[in-house]
C-alpha cells in the first residue's frame, strides 16, 4: 500500500505497514520492555519513514486528562506574578504540563468562578493565588477537582498550600538596616485592607523589629496602599517626605515600591545608600539593575513554583488512579525559606 508521509499518518497506518497490532506500537510508543527487540526496530522504523507523531491531546484524553492545568493570579501586570507565572510554566514542562494563565484583577466574582468549576473541562488542576477571597471563604475550597493555594488570604481551607514567609522576611529586612545604624525607618506597603495579607503580615514583622530593639514607628509615615506598582511607591514615598518625615532607611513591601520610592527619593536629591538605606521584598530581576543595585528580600519564588506544580501533579496523577479522598495524602502546607540579599542600596 501508498505511505503516508509528511506527518499525516496514523497510529493505525503505522500497525498496517510494520504488520502489527495497534496495540503493539502503542507499547512500543510507551516504552514498554515486553516487545521483542526485532519486532520495536521494525516498528521504530516504520514510525521514522512514516514521519507518525503522536497526537498528545487525543492520548491525555484517552487516558481522562488534558495535559493542561490552570495558573490564576491576581494581575500578570505585577512583576512578581509575572516572574512566578514563568517560574510555574517552566516546571510544568519539566512534567509535560502546559500552562493556562487566567487572572481575577483582584475580583471576587472572577475568583469564585475559580472554585465552581468552570476550568474543570479545559484542565486537570489548579494553581489558584486569590486576593478578593478571605479566611471567611476557606469552606469553598472544598472542591472536587486537584486545587494547590499560593498566597496568605487564607489559610487551612483544606487543600494543598504554598505559601512564604512574610513575616519573618520583613523582619529580616528591618533588623538589617537596624544593624547598619538606622533609627528613623519607613515602612513602605501597609495594605490599606486590614485582613491578612502579605502588606499586613510584612508590616507585623516590620514592627516585630522596630520593637525589638526599642524603636518606635512615626505615624506619619505608615500610609496605606491599594497596589504594589512602581507609580504606587513614588507617589507614597513623595507623600511620606512631605509629611516632614526623614527617613535614614525604607523598607519597601514589594521590589516595586521599593523602585518606585528610589525615584521620589532621588528627586528630593537624597541618596542611596548615602542618605537612605532602601531595602525591598521579592528579588524581582529588575532588582539586580537599578541604580544603586537593591537589596531584597528572595522569598523563595522559584521553590515556591516547583513545590506548587508537584504538589498539584501527584494530586492529579491520583485522582487518575482512582483515589478516594479517604486514600489521598492529607492536605500538604508548605511554607519556602527565604533569603536577604544584600546589594548596593544598603552598603555604605
Amino acid at each position: 500500500m501508498a505511505r503516508k508521509t509528511s506527518g499525516s499518518a496514523t497510529i493505525r497506518d503505522v500497525a498496517q505497514a510494520a504488520g502489527v497490532s495497534i496495540k503493539t506500537v502503542s507499547n512500543v510508543l510507551n516504552g514498554y520492555p515486553h516487545v521483542r527487540p526485532e519486532t520495536r526496530e521494525n516498528v521504530e522504523q516504520v514510525i521514522r519513514e512514516l514521519d507518525y507523531h503522536v497526537n498528545v491531546s487525543a492520548r491525555n484524553l484517552s487516558r481522562g486528562r488534558t495535559g493542561v492545568i490552570a495558573l490564576v493570579l491576581p494581575a500578570v501586570r505585577g512583576v512578581y506574578f509575572a516572574e512566578l507565572a514563568d517560574a510555574v510554566m517552566r516546571e510544568a514542562a519539566k512534567v509535560g504540563l502546559t500552562v493556562f494563565i487566567q487572572q481575577t484583577n483582584d475580583e471576587r466574582d472572577r475568583e469564585l468562578k475559580v472554585l465552581n468549576g468552570s476550568y474543570r473541562s479545559l484542565v486537570d488542576g489548579v494553581i489558584f493565588s486569590p486576593l478578593a477571597l478571605g479566611e471567611q471563604d476557606a469552606a469553598l475550597f472544598d472542591v472536587d477537582f486537584p486545587l494547590v493555594l499560593l498566597g496568605e488570604r487564607i489559610f487551612d481551607a483544606g487543600v494543598d498550600h504554598v505559601t512564604m514567609q512574610n513575616v519573618e522576611g520583613a523582619r529580616a529586612a528591618a533588623e538589617h538596616v537596624i544593624a547598619l545604624g538606622a533609627r528613623r525607618i519607613v515602612p513602605l506597603g501597609a495594605k490599606d485592607d486590614p485582613s491578612a495579607s502579605s502588606g499586613t503580615l510584612r508590616l507585623q514583622g516590620f514592627r516585630q523589629a522596630l520593637e525589638a530593639h526599642g524603636l518606635e514607628l512615626d505615624p506619619r509615615a505608615v500610609i496605606g496602599v491599594r497596589d504594589y506598582y512602581h507609580s504606587t511607591g513614588a507617589a507614597t514615598m513623595a507623600e511620606i517626605l512631605n509629611r516632614g518625615v526623614v527617613p535614614d532607611a525604607v523598607v519597601a513591601f514589594a521590589d516595586t515600591l521599593a523602585l518606585g520610592a528610589l525615584a521620589a527619593l532621588t528627586d528630593r536629591g537624597l541618596r542611596v545608600p548615602e542618605d537612605v538605606l532602601l531595602v525591598g521584598f521579592d528579588n524581582i530581576e529588575e532588582t539586580q539593575y537599578s541604580l544603586p543595585p537593591l537589596t531584597t528580600i528572595d522569598p523563595g519564588r522559584d521553590e515556591i513554583a516547583a513545590r506548587a506544580v508537584a504538589l498539584l501533579e501527584e494530586r492529579i496523577q491520583l485522582r487518575l488512579d482512582g483515589a478516594d479522598r479517604e486514600h489521598q495524602p492529607p492536605p500538604r502546607k508548605v511554607v519556602v525559606d527565604f533569603e536577604l540579599v544584600e546589594r548596593q542600596s544598603t552598603r555604605r
